[in-house]
């Protein structure tokens, strides 16, 4: 576990005039992003745009100006010290391994998104005695452009399906809605970048069940590496395992974790923080976890305490990253058979619903939201005794989600396929030549 891979401090007067240096340029090259990116009004007949004015430019332009300085603001505030800014909490920047994968999984999955939209919308023609894509780049701009909107989407739909999992807690005070504390959950993520990705197809002109085809493959290779970052934060952790068990693997408490340097932090992983806390008992030969004692069974928070890290548990985070990889390289490989659009879509939506829901078997948080947790929390106690931590159908939140998300790909995969309508059988992806 690396949950830090290096911390950056702004102490001297140096520092923080290049921390304000590069914020104002962060600014700066948004505003520009924003007037280069102006688009002119869409004919909805026609589907061509016209000519983009300079009141359009400005306009989106003075936007993301906005958004930009927004955020500036907030780091700036959270980074330096309050003699160098008003209010400022002296934090540094954290670099923490967990953003570093995060940031770079959705990073990865954009640029491959972008190259296989420019070859799924390949159109040629000839200018000048040359063949020239006409038609490819602009679409993987497109692409690009829509990552602002996913990433809006996502981290949205996220925030709001985990304090939706979460609304005890919050119900007590919900101006924590808002604030930076907390976590996020990949499904609401997934659900709130998918709308933000059909509005911005249909304000586009863009069939979206097509673009969800070429998108959606790309998705499973930023989450492979969003799940290492899970591992290197200790979060979404496993089930307890056998001590005998050869992938068990174990999260340090405060002051066992180390950056790159090797210096060592206050910070405790996740899965120690729930475990020192957690009050049933485990078999640790076995694994086998309690709601009382018995012969060999000890406390987990005594156990955890005793030993500065968590019991042995499944590294599901390992598990998910690497069906991820099969899962999107398999789809690149079923691209080459594609029938009709949104076939690779629904594929995808039911191989990761059976993947999702395999993992979610072996986990061991409990915070992320079950069937037990739920009747708890309407006051249902005695349906809740029926419905144990421990047992096999207390069905978590991504599980019932998964469930739901397999019937749509089954019933969009039966009835696309009745019709047979959209892609050629190549799936579109070689060129279309045509005269100028």
């Amino acid at each position: 576990m690396l949950p830090v891979l290096f911390r950056f401090t702004f102490t001297s007067l140096w520092a923080q005039l290049l921390l304000y240096a590069v914020a104002v340029g962060t600014v700066g090259y948004i505003v520009f992003n924003g007037w280069r990116g102006a688009q002119g009004e869409l004919d909805g007949k026609t589907r061509v745009r016209a000519p983009v004015n300079t009141t359009d430019r400005v306009l989106r332009a003075a936007g993301f100006g906005v958004a930009g300085a927004v955020l500036a603001w907030f780091g700036l505030k959270y980074a330096l010290p309050a003699e160098a800014f008003p209010g400022g909490k002296g934090e540094g920047i954290p670099l923490h391994t967990y953003g570093v994968l995060l940031a770079g999984g959705f990073m990865t999955a954009l640029t491959v998104a972008g190259r296989l939209a420019q070859d799924e919308w390949r159109q040629l023609k000839q200018v000048d005695g040359q063949w020239v894509d006409v038609e490819g780049p602009k679409k993987r701009e497109q692409v690009m452009d829509m990552a602002f909107w996913l990433l809006v989407g996502g981290i949205g739909g996220s925030r709001l399906l985990f304090v939706l999992v979460n609304w005890r807690d919050y119900a007590r005070d919900w101006t924590q809605v808002l604030s930076l504390g907390g976590g996020l959950v990949f499904y609401g993520g997934l659900i709130g970048a998918a709308v933000a990705a059909w509005f911005f197809a249909r304000a586009h002109g863009m069939d979206f069940l097509r673009l969800a085809d070429v998108c959606i493959p790309t998705v499973s290779l930023g989450q492979c590496l969003g799940r290492l970052g899970c591992f290197s934060a200790g979060c979404c952790w496993g089930d307890v395992a056998p001590a005998s068990s050869a992938t068990a693997v174990h999260f340090p408490g405060a002051g066992l974790a180390q950056d790159l340097l090797g210096q060592v932090g206050s910070a405790s992983s996740l899965a120690y923080s729930s475990q020192v806390q957690d009050t049933r008992f485990v078999v640790e030969s076995t694994g086998q976890v309690l709601h009382q004692a018995v012969p060999e069974a000890v406390r987990i928070s005594d156990w955890v305490l005793q030993h500065g890290h968590t019991l042995g548990v499944y590294p599901t985070q390992l598990f998910e990253s690497l069906g991820q990889l099969g899962l999107f390289v398999g789809l690149l490989y079923a691209r080459r058979f594609r029938r009709f659009h949104g076939q690779i879509f629904a594929l995808w939506l039911m191989a990761y619903a059976v993947l999702r829901s395999t993992v979610e078997l072996f986990r061991g948080d409990v915070e992320r939201g079950t069937l037990h947790g739920l009747l708890e929390s309407m006051g249902a106690q005695g349906l809740a005794e029926v419905v144990p931590l421990e047992a096999w159908y207390n069905i978590s939140t991504s599980q019932f989600i998964s469930l739901c998300m397999f019937a749509f790909g089954a019933t969009l995969l039966y009835r696309k396929g009745r019709r047979g309508v959209g892609a050629e059988p190549s799936g579109g992806l070689g060129p279309t030549p045509s005269a100028a």
